[in-house]
């Protein structure tokens, strides 16, 4: 099955995810009928919107909430795991200046793209914050707080905090459902106080983030061990003096442009810490159901992270180098392109923050009662992170698979001195696992599947934020943004089975 190009490019400039791996052996995955799973994601996400409609909010909501407690968490060990993770950050910078210039033998671009990009972002998205637990900024700043005398002492090992602390500080997530979800559905009753951000609170993390994004996309050598060593150490010293100034807490809020990004993919986590420090079993996106309106600034850094996968996964097709003047067997090298990928990605974002927009605005004046702009974008644009999150398993699998087996080499002997610190520097790395027919056809469905189900997920999310918004018709002010939904199921699975280049 054949699309227009122009169809697949309002779908590919209209919304998100992220991704740096190529989606698997494409000659084997063009013989595939990727036009029939194409055809049955897009189905698939519209049925469920269907049957939705028809669904009580309420109802789904309370089987939405259910928890099944674990433990509890009787000592806060954060301290330690985030000057461990200092450490750690601190070596793998040497090894950077030091190492190999090799990316695929030098640990630190395979921490930094691998496990740290792909991996910790699963991970987020899979468990909860796990970004809180290595942040490499927390420990040093409560032992410099400790110093001042602001701290009293900053014994290694805490207790759990007795009372939660504000919403995006901690850890602690209390789900609420706001009216007119709140009756009858467990989990509803006093809100976690939250702090009130302004229109522009996040733009320090926009402002990070697309720097991030732009040195991934675009810039010539991402992944040379030397560059990434530099740039790596002056985004932690630039973000430890503008915690020292305003404080770890509130910079790591809005400020810290992967705090933030992990902070939100964790909302799709299936472990919550409750009040009283009990670690309790979700189902996936839970925590979503309860969240507060981002601001704008909140909203555009979202749609900032998916669009950026977006693109990541665009500019690789033959259908963009084309539309460049570049022949895809014949890639001239990054440096070439710097200019009309610097355009592709701001016009990428640009264009899915309109579609999303516009979509919004839409479902507002379709709901006979619209709540305002700004508000309705804060909380729905709480539903497009399913499918951030799967668009990052999707195209990252191959590089998780292949690249996490080269960190692991490069991890025992971070410096090429013939060490083996962890036993695995002799280990062979099995590039063939996602090569031949048979492994082309498992990453496939294990792809289309993740990006069906982000979708459907998002399409659920987004039924029960309408339900909060518009009580009196929330099928129809969702149609819009269903809509856009469909068409990235379509744009993201003709991504992955379309050919690439470069």
């Amino acid at each position: 099955m054949r699309f227009a190009p122009s169809t697949i490019l309002l779908f590919a400039l209209a919304i998100p995810s992220p991704a740096f791996a190529h989606a698997s052996d494409r000659g084997f995955v063009l013989l595939l009928p990727t036009g029939h799973y194409i055809v049955g994601g897009a189905l698939a996400v519209a049925v469920s919107f269907a049957v939705l409609a028809f669904v009580p909010a309420t109802a789904l909501a309370r089987i939405w909430l259910r928890r099944l407690k674990l433990f509890r968490l009787r000592y806060d060990t954060r301290i330690l795991t985030s000057l461990v993770s200092f450490i750690v950050l601190a070596i793998l910078v040497a090894a950077g200046f030091l190492g190999s210039r090799d990316p695929l033998s030098n640990p630190l671009p395979l921490t930094v793209w691998t496990l740290f990009w792909i991996g910790l972002t699963l991970a987020c998205g899979v468990f909860g914050n796990v970004w809180r637990w290595v942040d490499p900024w927390y420990g040093v700043c409560r032992i410099i707080a400790w110093a001042r005398g602001k701290a009293g002492s900053v014994p290694v090992v805490l207790p759990p905090p007795r009372t939660p602390p504000l919403k995006g500080e901690g850890d602690s997530e209390t789900v609420t459902l706001p009216s007119p979800l709140r009756g009858g559905v467990r989990g509803g009753g006093k809100a976690t106080p939250t702090i009130k951000d302004s229109t522009w609170s996040y733009l320090p993390a926009i402002i990070q983030f697309a720097a991030f994004a732009w040195f991934e996309l675009v810039y010539p050598a991402p992944d040379d061990p030397y560059r990434l060593a530099w740039a790596v150490a002056l985004y932690w010293l630039v973000n430890f003096i503008a915690m020292l100034i305003v404080g770890h807490d509130r910079w790591t809020r809005t400020g810290e442009c992967f705090s933030v990004f992990f902070r939100i993919v964790s909302k799709l986590g299936l472990l919550q810490r409750t009040r009283d420090g009990h670690v309790s079993l979700g189902l996936p996106g839970a925590k979503l159901l309860g969240t507060a309106s981002l601001p704008l600034s909140g909203v555009l850094f979202v749609l900032l992270a998916l669009g950026s996968v977006s693109f990541d996964g665009l500019m690789r097709t033959f259908w963009w180098l084309g539309t460049i003047g570049v022949n895809p067997l014949e890639f001239p090298g990054r440096s070439a392109v710097i200019a009309a990928n610097t355009l592709g990605l701001a016009g990428t974002v640009a264009l899915l923050a309109a579609a999303f927009i516009l979509c919004v605005w839409l479902g507002e004046k379709l709901s006979g009662a619209p709540v305002g702009l700004t508000r309705a974008c804060g909380l729905l644009v709480w539903s497009i992170v399913p499918i951030a999150l799967a668009y990052h398993a999707a195209h990252y699998l191959v590089a998780l698979l292949v690249n996490g087996q080269y960190a692991l080499v490069a991890l025992s002997d971070p410096f090429s001195r013939g060490w083996n610190l962890f036993g695995t520097a002799d280990n062979y790395v099995s590039a063939g696992l996602v090569m031949g027919p048979q492994s082309a056809w498992v990453l496939w469905n294990l792809q289309a599947g993740a990006i069906v189900l982000g979708h459907v997920m998002a399409v659920m999310i987004a039924h029960l934020i309408a339900a909060r918004l518009y009580p009196r018709s929330p099928t129809l002010s969702q149609t819009p943004l269903t809509l856009l939904m469909i068409g990235y199921t379509i744009f993201g699975l003709w991504l992955l089975s379309t050919p690439t280049g470069a």
